[in-house]
């Protein structure tokens, strides 16, 4: 299976899961030019952008550790594009967690990163 067949394998998972745990899942794959957001859903009052990241193990690094700054930054510029393609004013409030899937376990960060405004990547 190819990365983006595996990704969209585990994403699919994740959405899943997040739904189980009361999650409304909005959109699977969200691309635009500014980048891509894996999931966006609706939980407890907040529109969710959420990163999910895969590791077979860990060997290769820690999947929570995988969304670094420049990550970041991509997920809050598309996420700024999103709220204004579907018309989401700057006082609808935002998360950004993240899921990593390490192995078959499954570990839900949320408000893992605060929304960066602006900047160079």
């Amino acid at each position: 299976m190819n990365k983006r067949k595996t990704g969209a394998a585990w994403e699919k998972q994740a959405a899943a899961y997040l739904a189980a745990e009361g999650m409304k899942i909005r959109e699977i794959n969200f691309r635009s030019r500014q980048g891509e957001i894996d999931l966006i859903g609706e939980h407890q009052g907040y529109l969710v952008f959420v990163e999910v990241k895969y590791r077979s193990s860990a060997g290769t690094g820690y999947a929570l550790e995988a969304v670094g700054r420049r990550k970041q930054l991509r997920i809050c510029r598309t996420a700024d594009y999103y709220r204004y393609l579907h018309g989401l004013g700057e006082d609808r409030a935002v998360r950004y967690d993240v899921v990593g899937i390490q192995g078959g376990a499954v570990h839900w960060i949320q408000n893992a990163f605060p929304h960066i405004s602006g900047g160079c990547l």
